[in-house]
């Protein structure tokens, strides 16, 4: 079932709560569907209570299991609501209402914010419930610095760094906030040319930068030596938080540090510019991240279990037996 104007709410009740995302915006979950990440279908679970309601996108994996609509590139899943009421009666709703349509839901990557407010409804409505850690996120939480205060609490290996390839001018810096096509070949190019594995699914990062970019979100930077593209990075803003999406440089530019001044640029950029106060390195543990930020949070797996359906037995009797094995070791 595809969404409908009703999910458009959606936006502005993420916004209220300071939680908006372009991984919460109904466009989002239109592209992934769109581009074959629902390709046995998609499902809207819904609950209401009074005027209040939860929504939560999901696919179908096989017949009666469901999992979150997300794929690689997503930072998190969550539910998302619209009205003023009861948040936590409205997905208690919604997962009573599920168990009539799955005997399993998994969900991941869920952020540690969400995940004990995901597992008590789940377990309310009668699930259930393994959360199991899976995975890290990096994020800076600004609060009342400003640029020169925050930078003076990085590393100073990293300060250094840019302080020293900067001097030498060998790097020039392209900053854009409108989609530009030719802009975006340099970075397909750069990312070709990178230590990064072929890019998953380049047609639909296209079509959501081209969105973000329609929506003044998108903040995206090229770095050149000698007119050459040698670094990209591919961010959007939204709602006082900068996400950062895709980073990739030329290997053989190492020396100039083109992705390490094209990411100082872009963070002066997005906290004097565009006064976030949030920037979000999404999923994974990679250690140059620590560098940049100063938060640190596991990310969360939740795999629930319908005890109603004869069919989800076998596979929580499995993922509870594993759960046990690793506490043991």
């Amino acid at each position: 079932m595809q969404g409908n104007g009703e999910d458009h709410a959606n936006d502005d009740a993420a916004r209220a709560a300071g939680f908006a995302s372009p991984f919460d915006r109904p466009h989002w979950f239109e592209l992934l569907a769109a581009h074959g990440f629902a390709s046995q279908g998609r499902f809207d679970a819904r609950g209401h209570v009074g005027d209040t309601a939860a929504w939560l996108p999901l696919r179908i994996e096989k017949p009666g299991h469901l999992s979150g609509l997300t794929n690689w590139y997503s930072f998190s899943i969550r539910p998302l609501y619209t009205g003023n009421g009861d948040q936590s009666a409205a997905l208690f709703a919604l997962f009573r209402n599920l168990r009539s349509q799955a005997a399993r839901l998994s969900l991941y990557p869920v952020r540690d914010d969400e995940r004990q407010a995901i597992a008590l409804a789940l377990r309310g409505a009668g699930w259930w419930v393994q959360v199991i850690a899976a995975g890290n996120r990096h994020w800076l939480d600004l609060g009342e610095m400003d640029y020169d205060a925050w930078w003076a609490s990085r590393p100073g290996a990293l300060r250094n760094t840019v302080q020293r390839k900067a001097k030498k001018g060998v790097v020039d810096i392209q900053l854009l906030t409108a989609f530009d096509p030719g802009s975006w070949a340099a970075y397909e190019q750069i990312y070709a040319a990178s230590w990064k594995p072929e890019e998953g699914h380049p047609a639909l990062l296209r079509a959501f930068a081209e969105a973000e970019g329609a929506g003044g979100r998108l903040r995206m930077g090229i770095a050149r030596i000698d007119g050459v593209p040698v670094a990209a990075q591919f961010w959007t803003v939204d709602d006082g938080t900068a996400f950062i999406h895709k980073l990739a440089h030329v290997e053989d530019s190492l020396k100039a540090s083109p992705g390490t001044l094209l990411s100082a640029a872009l963070f002066r950029h997005v906290i004097e510019v565009d006064e976030v106060k949030r920037i979000d390195f999404g999923t994974g543990n990679d250690g140059y991240k620590r560098d940049w930020m100063n938060r640190h949070e596991p990310l969360w797996r939740i795999e629930a279990f319908n005890p109603s359906r004869v069919a989800a037995w076998g596979p929580a009797l499995k993922a509870f037996a594993r759960s046990a094995l690793r506490k043991e070791n």
